[in-house]
């Protein structure tokens, strides 16, 4: 009588290819990114007094100093949208790319200890990183829903379609802060002096980025250079969408994503590059 065939669970190998993603095992491990997830909400907010609510105090923070600085004193137009549910769109959308562009840059190194204990897949960690974030986003999305609802029975704001394209922006965005974030976290494995730069750039890119002005504000060169920045098409269509104002149009939104994608891709294979080796130089 023989015996059947046995059929490895797991297979080490000395190589792999540039481009062997093992995506198919990352889908393996979806329940570890629940696990995360979970964890990640839990322990931000457990030893808080007033827990969830920062989700609430932050974009209104910032949205008052926002008010006072771009719409009083430096009086920036808002292309006629009531500057408050104006900054807090731009403040809600800021803050979701942001905090999951700072998170993916530093998995490497902020998880080492994990890396160097147990096997999973790596690329779990920087999912989990953007889909944790995007809970913040739900939290902080519903309070600019609450704003917008007031202004819409003022009759101040004249939503259209494109607000039905809301998940796709925020998919988006996550692939953006998802790919870049990859590809820094692959970089600060050997240059640790990036992690500090990045967190300047962030700052800086805010204002490269039309959130706290409309793209219409913008004129010549660098009118044309704002095209070709990911989160342009992305912050305008999103505007353009619920607030009924802004400089946006379809094509800008392709370019976006174009960009976007590539971005993707490429810091999909480099991160996949890098975790083979990074622990001799974390």
């Amino acid at each position: 009588m023989t015996q059947p065939q046995q059929q490895w669970t797991e297979t080490i190998e000395a190589q792999h290819s540039l481009f062997d993603l093992k995506l198919s095992e990352v889908w393996r491990y979806r329940d570890l990114v629940y696990m995360f997830v979970k964890r990640d909400f839990v322990a931000g907010f457990k030893q808080t007094v007033l827990g969830p609510l920062w989700f609430f105090i932050n974009p209104i923070l910032t949205t008052v100093v926002y008010l006072v600085i771009f719409g009083n004193i430096a009086n920036l137009s808002t292309d006629g949208v009531p500057k408050v549910l104006f900054y807090l769109a731009g403040v809600t959308l800021w803050n979701y790319f942001s905090s999951c562009l700072t998170g993916a840059s530093s998995v490497f190194t902020s998880n080492a200890a994990i890396f160097g204990k147990v096997y999973f897949p790596r690329l779990v960690m920087p999912l989990t990183i953007v889909i944790s974030n995007l809970m913040r986003f739900g939290v902080q999305f519903l309070l600019f829903l609450i704003v917008f609802i007031y202004y819409l029975i003022q009759g101040e704001v004249q939503p259209n379609i494109w607000v039905l394209a809301t998940p796709f922006l925020i998919f988006l965005m996550g692939c953006f802060a998802l790919g870049m974030g990859m590809i820094f976290s692959a970089l600060t494995t050997k240059y640790r002096d990036l992690q500090m730069l990045l967190g300047f750039g962030v700052s800086l890119y805010m204002y490269a980025t039309p959130v706290v002005y409309p793209l219409s504000a913008l004129s010549g060169i660098w009118k044309k250079l704002a095209y070709y920045n990911p989160l342009t098409g992305i912050f305008e269509c999103f505007k353009y969408g619920w607030l009924g104002s802004g400089d946006f149009s379809a094509i800008l939104l392709a370019v976006s994503s174009t960009i976007i994608f590539a971005l993707l891709a490429i810091g999909t294979v480099i991160f996949n590059k890098v975790e083979k080796s990074f622990m001799d130089s974390v």
